[in-house]
């Protein structure tokens, strides 16, 4: 899913994710519910997104079989620690 490549793109890119946001113009918030999955951006913020980390938006969007069909390879671990579990409210 978007959420979990555009995740790993950034950790092995060494950001956080305020560093993210602020570099494209967001707030951390807005920038998390990327990442939960919560909302997608929109062409503008997905451009940026994918010149700050060096990679096609085609690698965000996972269309590794477009890329290889191109014979474009993009060096970046997809590995990276487990999410925190969210804290379960209570009733």
């Amino acid at each position: 899913m978007f959420n979990d490549r555009l995740r790993a793109t950034r950790i092995s890119c060494g950001f956080t994710q305020q560093k993210t946001a602020d570099a494209i113009g967001i707030n951390l918030r807005h920038y998390q519910k990327y990442e939960s999955g919560e909302i997608e951006p929109d062409l503008k913020r997905l451009s940026e997104l994918a010149s700050l980390f060096n990679v096609p938006t085609d690698f965000l969007l996972e269309r590794d079989d477009y890329l290889k069909a191109l014979g474009v390879s993009v060096d970046v671990s997809l590995k990276c620690p487990p999410r925190r579990p969210k804290p379960q409210k209570n009733l």
